[in-house]
């Protein structure tokens, strides 16, 4: 085990042609996105060149526009580390997301048709079964999928930009409280999905933030619970 926390082996080689600056950045963002990375964690440039199988000229670029953006702190004399959100800037962002996503139930309520309630559909089962598995990699990304068709279906181009620009940390924060919400959290979208599909917008709006709600009042209570 490396100083970075990830095995040997764990992240795989970039493949070369390509933008590989981007690349390397998408690859360090995924990390720790998905905590791979841990917040507070000590990131050495030379380690993870290693790991990803490049210079660490890259790297090293990588991790300063991580710092741009507020993944990365880059402390002088010390090297970078993973980002530690403060609890108000989990509250700040999740409230936030609220707002975005209550709107696009709403909008997803009027919109929908037979074949996007299928897909809802189809995406809850996948999230229920990975709940059931215990598989916490698999219920993130589904469940960071079905929030995604909701805002598809919802048809509002400038909605979906800006969920988008707060995707990525949205997953961030339900990580670590993935398995807590665990089968509720989709009880809720069963929920939303008849909501939806019995085009009720005011009920779909309703849900939509409790359920968001339910995620921000989980996240700030799981230091507490731990």
């Amino acid at each position: 085990m490396l100083s970075t926390g990830l095995p040997q082996g764990a992240v795989p080689k970039l493949e070369r042609p390509g933008p590989l600056r981007e690349r390397v950045y998408e690859a360090l963002l995924e990390l720790i996105t998905t905590r791979a990375l841990q917040p507070g964690q000590h990131l050495v440039e030379s380690e993870l060149a290693g790991h990803l199988g490049v210079s660490r000229q890259p790297v090293r670029e990588a991790l300063q526009r991580l710092n741009t953006e507020g993944w990365v702190d880059l402390r002088p004399a010390q090297g970078a580390f993973v980002h530690e959100p403060t609890e108000e800037e989990a509250d700040q962002l999740l409230t936030v997301r609220t707002l975005l996503e209550a709107e696009a139930a709403r909008l997803a309520a009027a919109n929908t048709g037979t074949a996007g309630i299928t897909a809802l559909e189809e995406l809850c089962a996948k999230g229920e079964q990975a709940v059931a598995d215990g598989e916490v990699d698999l219920v993130v990304t589904t469940n960071a999928a079905f929030h995604a068709k909701v805002m598809e279906l919802a048809g509002n181009v400038v909605l979906a930009e800006l969920a988008g620009q707060v995707d990525r940390r949205v997953r961030w924060y339900y990580t670590p409280v993935a398995r807590r919400r665990g089968k509720q959290s989709w009880i809720e979208h069963r929920a939303l999905i008849a909501a939806i599909a019995e085009r009720d917008e005011r009920r779909a709006t309703e849900i939509m933030r409790a359920h968001t709600e339910h995620t921000r009042e989980t996240y700030h209570r799981r230091e507490r619970e731990d």
